[in-house]
C-alpha cells in the first residue's frame, strides 16, 4: 500500500544519509491519530467525543482527531482508504466485517500490543470473534443481543407466562403462545411482528440456541455447510408463523426494525424481536402512557445461546503509530470508560468488569435481562468464514426471503443454502 511503500523508502532514506532520527517523526514532537468512530445515537456521539477530549487533555504528545464515519458505507469507504493508503489509525468497526482485511494485511496484528489488562478482562469468546489465523484484529468492545419487546399491558391481560432468563420460553411454547395471543387479540391484530430485512444474521444467530451451526470446518481446515434438523428450528417457527399459523404479519418481513415501531406502539402486535439498543428509540418515541417490557428470546437445547458480531476497534497496518493507538485504545476501553459508551449506545460491554457495574443490572428499561443474556452470547456462525458476505448475498438472503414469505418449502430452502452455498464457499478455499 502507498503509505507502507513511502514509509519504507524514507527508512531507506534515512540508512543511506546516516540520520538517526526516528521514522515519521512528527516536525512539532505532537504524534496525532485520526479515530474513525462509527457512533450515530447523540449520546453514543457524545460519551466518544468526551473521551476522546479527556485523552486529549492528558496527553499533549499524543492528539485524537475524532472522525465521523458510517455504519452504512463503512465497508467500502475502508476498502478504498486502505488501496489509497489513507486509512484511519484507529478504526471502528463490526467483527463480521474484519475477515478479509486481516486476511488482506490491512489491519495490524494487536496481540504485541494489547496490555494484559485488557486481555484478561474480555472473555475468550468475545476474543475469537477477532481472531483471525493466529492473529487477532479488532478489540471487541460492544455487544447487542437480540430480544423480545413486548407490550406489557396485553401479555398480562392474557394470562400467558412472561419469561425470565432464568426461565425462558422454549421455541415450541413461543408459538403456542403466538397462537393464544393471536386468538385473543382480534382480527387485524398479531402476536408477534418479525422484521427481517436482514433474515441471515436473525437466522442463524438465533438459531445458535437450538443447537444449528450451518457452518462446519472439517479437518483439513475447510468450511462445509450443512443444513440439519437444529438448524431448521428456528426458521421453521418463524416460517409457521407467518405461514401456517398467521400469528406475524407477511408485511414486515421487508421491514427494518424501525419500521414495526409504530404499529407496535398502536397495539398491532404485541411483541416485536429486536436488537437490544432498540430500547432507545423504544423509550423516546413511545406514547405516553404505553408499557413496554424486555424478555429474553426463547431457548432451545444449547440455552439462550446467542451469536453475536460485536463493535470493534481495530488499528490499521499501515499506521506508524501503533503503540500510541493501542495506548489511546486502554484508555477509552478502562472498564468505567466501557460503561459510558455501552449506556450512550444502550449496548452491553463485553468486558466483564464493566459488565458487573450496577448501573447496567437495573430492571428499568430491560437492562437486567440483557445483562443476564450477555453471558451467553457466542460468535456468529459464520464469523471467520471466508466467501461469507456473498453467500449471504446471492443464496442465503432471498432463500430466506422466500422460505419465510412461504414462496418455497424447507427442501428448497435446505437445497440453496448448502448447494449453492457451498458451490459458492469452494471459490473462497480453493488451494
Amino acid at each position: 500500500m502507498r503509505r507502507r511503500l513511502l514509509t519504507l523508502t524514507a527508512a531507506l532514506v534515512l540508512l543511506v544519509t546516516g540520520c538517526t532520527a526516528g521514522d515519521d517523526a512528527p516536525e512539532d514532537g505532537v504524534v496525532r491519530l485520526r479515530f474513525q468512530s462509527l457512533a450515530w445515537q447523540k449520546e453514543s456521539v457524545d460519551a466518544n467525543r468526551q473521551l476522546v477530549e479527556e485523552w486529549n487533555a492528558g496527553h499533549p504528545d499524543v492528539q485524537i482527531d475524532y472522525v465521523q464515519g458510517s455504519w452504512d458505507s463503512v465497508h467500502d469507504q475502508l476498502l478504498t482508504s486502505f488501496e489509497g493508503g489513507e486509512a484511519p489509525d484507529i478504526i471502528h468497526d463490526a467483527s463480521d466485517d474484519l475477515a478479509d482485511f486481516a486476511y488482506g494485511g490491512d489491519l495490524a496484528d494487536l496481540r504485541p500490543l494489547l496490555s494484559e489488562r485488557l486481555r484478561a478482562d474480555i472473555p475468550a469468546r468475545s476474543w475469537e470473534t477477532t481472531t483471525f489465523g493466529e492473529g487477532i484484529y479488532g478489540v471487541p468492545f460492544l455487544q447487542e443481543p437480540r430480544v423480545i419487546i413486548a407490550n406489557r399491558k396485553i401479555l398480562e391481560s392474557s394470562g400467558v407466562r412472561l419469561p425470565t432468563p432464568e426461565a425462558p420460553w422454549t421455541w415450541t411454547e413461543f408459538r403456542r403462545i403466538t397462537q393464544d395471543l393471536t386468538r385473543t387479540m382480534g382480527p387485524g391484530r398479531y402476536a408477534v411482528a418479525w422484521p427481517l430485512k436482514e433474515p441471515v444474521s436473525v437466522s442463524l444467530n438465533l438459531g445458535l440456541s437450538a443447537g444449528g451451526q450451518l457452518f462446519h470446518r472439517e479437518a483439513d481446515g475447510r468450511v462445509a455447510i450443512r443444513f440439519t434438523e437444529a438448524d431448521a428450528v428456528v426458521p421453521g417457527t418463524l416460517h409457521d408463523q407467518v405461514v401456517t399459523d398467521r400469528t406475524a404479519p407477511r408485511t414486515t418481513l421487508g421491514s427494518g426494525g424501525s419500521d414495526t415501531l409504530p404499529g407496535f406502539f398502536a397495539g398491532r402486535y404485541a411483541m416485536v424481536p429486536l436488537g437490544f439498543a432498540y430500547r432507545q428509540q423504544i423509550a423516546q418515541q413511545a406514547p405516553e402512557g404505553f408499557e413496554w417490557t424486555v424478555l429474553p428470546a426463547p431457548a432451545g437445547e444449547a440455552g439462550l445461546a446467542q451469536g453475536v458480531s460485536p463493535q470493534t476497534l481495530s488499528i490499521a497496518e499501515d499506521s506508524p503509530y501503533k503503540k500510541e493507538a493501542a495506548a489511546f485504545l486502554d484508555f477509552f476501553l478502562r472498564p468505567e470508560n466501557m460503561v459510558r459508551l455501552a449506556r450512550g449506545d444502550w449496548m452491553l460491554p463485553t468486558g466483564t468488569t464493566a459488565l458487573a457495574d450496577p448501573s447496567l443490572h437495573t430492571a428499568g428499561d430491560g437492562w437486567a435481562t440483557g445483562a443476564a443474556v450477555a453471558e451467553q452470547l457466542r460468535p456468529a456462525p459464520a464469523q471467520s468464514v471466508r466467501g461469507y458476505p456473498e453467500w449471504k448475498d446471492k443464496v442465503a438472503t432471498p432463500a430466506f426471503q422466500e422460505y419465510y414469505s412461504g414462496a418455497i418449502d424447507d427442501a428448497e430452502l435446505r437445497r440453496r443454502l448448502v448447494t449453492d452455498g457451498n458451490r459458492v464457499l469452494a471459490r473462497y478455499q480453493r488451494k
